[in-house]
């Protein structure tokens, strides 16, 4: 599955992914960020208990970018992890209650959104960009197999 370019290139997004998450899971969101979240949603739950949740989602996502790290060397196992791991990281930016990122913004600015929208709208662009090395290795054995005709209409 892997090319020099991409393993190249999921390195290089991988160091950037780890570190964005790290930012915002560990200091952007905040209690009070979290509190204003809470307040523009219309929710009065305790955010000390999100906010731990919230922690742990993001530590797992961090140790999870990390992996990518290993790509100059590791097997297409590697490839799958990576993929999995950025599509649940792109899947953020639905995840994530609209009401934090305007509260994050509120309070920090376009920097508040800035380390979500590189993480999670980078991971998208990885994520097709990985499934397009897929397709294009599909289609590769096929053809080398032979099934598929001059036409574009599989053999049989």
């Amino acid at each position: 599955m892997w090319t020099r370019s991409l393993r190249i290139w999921v390195v290089v997004c991988s160091i950037v992914f780890t570190i964005g998450t790290a930012l915002h899971g560990f200091v952007v969101i905040d209690e009070q960020v979290l509190a204003r979240t809470m307040e523009l949603a219309g929710a009065s739950a305790d955010p000390s208990g999100f906010l731990t949740g919230f922690r742990v989602v993001g530590a797992v996502f961090v140790v999870a970018n990390a992996l990518g790290l290993l790509a100059l060397r590791a097997g297409n196992w590697l490839f799958w992890v990576v993929l999995a791991v950025n599509a649940g990281q792109a899947a953020g930016v639905g995840m994530v209650p609209f009401e934090m990122f305007q509260a994050a913004s509120e309070t920090y600015g376009w920097v508040g959104v800035l380390p979500s929208v590189v993480t999670d709208g980078g991971a998208l662009i990885l994520v097709l960009v990985m499934l397009g090395r897929v397709l294009a290795v599909v289609r590769q054995r096929r053809s080398a197999r032979g099934t598929v005709l001059s036409g574009g209409q599989p053999d049989r």
